[in-house]
């Protein structure tokens, strides 16, 4: 079960609002778990007796490490000790090079536990801060337990830190003006991953079908870009999911994505990509390299490495390091030779290419596939187009239009910039109706496909 599922949305996310607000106050904190763990429950009781347990560990580290903080040497072993469980953890369900470790401990195929590449950078930071003194280990086993596992930020995020979690489960009001908002901003979401990206995942699984030796440019173009803005709208979409169910519980948490797919620049659309992730590898990857040595080309080669982390984060093969590496280099390069108030629009092309190429190396197909897959959009093939691919264009050209625009601030800036009165008050006038069709218009396109899942990447 996941947000978009239609069990999700018209059961269980009600009847949680529910049971929350009927709680006494002092007590919300404790049904937040109870329903955090009922939600793993119906993804799988072996889900949530792993989150059960991935749990304790790190709660139990967590508090050696706090106790022994004095006694460097026991405690930097506890910290290795927790950090090597977590890693060997992720790599053993997302890897396929270590499906034989699977197999000796007797998981079943089809067992993942979803969300798994969040909660663990979330316990691996954690760790981390606990370990350097930037925050003290919790003793409440409630307030841990509901960061590892609080449902509306478990498939997607969004990332944050404890400390942030912590002051948020402290300091949080809610009602009904955070139920409106925080729905609104689910609703968003719904329709970012319902509306654009299962539409966009046909037009790439059409285009990614055809053989590679004989593909046109057109069908190649169609098919990575699809790609690109199908992973940005599932991503995205979920997150706002997550950040608007969590708004209606009273937690403000920040949004990950803030239109990076049409910047003017690399690092401007590294900056808006992901944000609470990719500052995670900049705080524990990056700067404690860069750290080390105080020379530039350290420092280069630091954000390098994180880049290329980031990259083999999201596909945890060689495609997806290799993306990273590609994209962490543009903007070291970038920032060394590039003068921002040069790019303009010739910065905002080169991006999104950019951002298209390495979207290629992400699709799991390998670096051989990547290669010959860039060959066919470069023409290598000597075929620009055929009749299957004047067909997907035509079928798909509309809703590769409107995706481009929503990937845009476009709509937003001038909604914001807009200080006619007559203007803003037709906005909120028409923004339940908004939503409310939206919703419909989701609900109906489940319905009709049966499902809306998980594409592209397990994470």
């Amino acid at each position: 079960m996941i947000y978009s599922s239609l069990l999700f949305i018209y059961v269980f996310f009600p009847i949680s609002l529910l049971v929350y607000y009927v709680t006494p106050e002092k007590y919300r904190n404790i049904s937040l778990l109870v329903l955090s763990m009922i939600f793993c429950g119906l993804n799988g009781t072996g889900y949530l007796l792993f989150m059960a347990a991935y749990t304790a560990l790190n709660y139990i580290a967590c508090h050696f490490i706090g106790k022994f903080r004095k006694n460097k040497g026991i405690s930097r072993s506890i910290l290795i000790l927790a950090l090597v469980l977590d890693i060997s953890v992720i790599f053993i369900f997302r890897s396929d090079f270590f499906s034989t470790y699977r197999e000796l401990l007797a998981i079943p195929k089809e067992f993942f536990p979803i969300g798994i590449s969040f909660f663990t950078l979330s316990a691996v930071g954690t760790l981390a801060d606990v370990y350097s003194g930037r925050t003290e280990p919790e003793k409440n086993i409630v307030y841990f337990a509901l960061y590892i596992m609080f449902f509306p930020r478990l498939i997607m995020g969004p990332l944050v830190r404890y400390s942030e979690f912590r002051k948020m489960l402290r300091r949080r009001s809610s009602g009904l003006y955070d139920i409106g908002t925080g729905f609104s901003l689910f609703v968003k979401g719904f329709a970012k991953k319902v509306i654009a990206a299962d539409s966009l995942y046909a037009l790439y699984s059409a285009a990614a079908g055809a053989d590679i030796e004989k593909m046109p440019a057109l069908t190649a173009w169609l098919g990575a870009v699809s790609y690109l803005l199908c992973l940005y709208f599932t991503i995205s979409g979920l997150s706002d999911m997550g950040s608007g169910i969590s708004c209606c519980f009273g937690f403000r948490i920040t949004k990950s994505f803030n239109y990076p797919v049409f910047s003017p620049n690399v690092r401007c659309f590294t900056a808006r990509w992901h944000m609470q992730v990719s500052q995670w590898f900049r705080r524990y990857i990056a700067k404690p390299i860069s750290t080390v040595c105080k020379k530039r080309i350290c420092k280069d080669t630091a954000l390098i490495a994180a880049g290329g982390l980031f990259g083999f984060w999201y596909t945890f093969d060689i495609g997806g390091a290799a993306a990273g590496f590609i994209w962490s280099a543009a903007v070291v390069l970038e920032t060394r030779f590039i003068k921002e108030k040069q790019l303009q629009i010739t910065g905002l092309l080169y991006t999104f290419v950019l951002a298209v190429v390495c979207s290629v190396f992400m699709t799991g197909g390998g670096i051989s596939y990547s290669m010959k897959y860039l060959f066919a959009m470069l023409g290598g093939n000597r075929i620009l187009a055929d009749t299957q691919s004047l067909y997907l264009l035509k079928s798909y050209v509309l809703i590769l239009i409107v995706s481009m625009y929503s990937a845009t601030s476009f709509f937003r800036n001038i909604t914001v910039r807009s200080r006619r009165k007559k203007v803003q008050n037709v906005v909120t006038a028409l923004s339940p109706v908004i939503i409310l069709s939206m919703m419909i218009l989701c609900t109906v396109l489940i319905s009709y496909r049966g499902s809306s899942e998980l594409l592209l990447l397990r994470m």
